[in-house]
């Protein structure tokens, strides 16, 4: 069995997971047109449009019939909430990756917060998908620093560089079933 992956955007963190060769990619599901849906269609990968029409659990049971009898979810650039429907479905088997290293800069333009909070270092975080925005238990972080003269651009490009190495360890530790969760901890085997 394989896997969903929920894109928005550009997919470069779908483009990394096939380029690694990270289990079976089942299908991927965007919200909106993107080209995410282009690089998965190259790849020969079954791809599919939810789009999302205000009604959150209407939204979530949609993706969760079309993710099938995927044994767990992907986001690479999701940027909708998933209803509590999912967390149940898949419970700790829904993972997401954030240009920070939360729990600080939770949400959008999590570069452009680093870089207004003057940080020194920000980073790459994969986490459980829980019930809140960017919350769930933490799987692994990969810290970046932040250099003079950075702007949101070029932060973004070498946070992506680690996300892209970060994210197929991840996915590949996820399907093997080598994660395991305790409260807010979770370790590898």
């Amino acid at each position: 069995m394989g896997y969903a992956v929920l894109v928005s955007g550009a997919g470069s963190n779908l483009e990394a997971l096939i380029k690694a060769g990270v289990g079976a990619i089942e299908v991927v599901v965007a919200d909106i047109e993107c080209a995410a849906l282009a690089k998965a269609k190259s790849a020969g990968i079954d791809t599919h449009v939810v789009p999302y029409q205000g009604d959150r659990s209407s939204f979530t049971s949609e993706i969760l019939d079309v993710a099938g009898d995927a044994e767990a979810l992907v986001l690479a650039g999701f940027m909708r909430i998933l209803g509590k429907e999912a967390i149940a479905r898949f419970p700790n088997r829904i993972v997401n990756i954030h240009p920070s290293l939360l729990p600080s800069f939770p949400g959008l333009d999590a570069v452009a917060q680093a870089l207004a909070a003057g940080v020194k270092v920000t980073g790459a975080t994969v986490h459980f998908v829980d019930e809140l925005l960017d919350h769930g238990p933490i799987i692994a972080q990969k810290a970046v620093p932040v250099l003079p003269g950075d702007n949101a651009c070029s932060l973004h490009k070498r946070i992506q560089i680690e996300e892209h190495a970060l994210y197929p360890r991840v996915v590949e530790a996820l399907l093997a079933g080598r994660l395991s969760v305790e409260g807010r901890t979770v370790s590898w085997s």
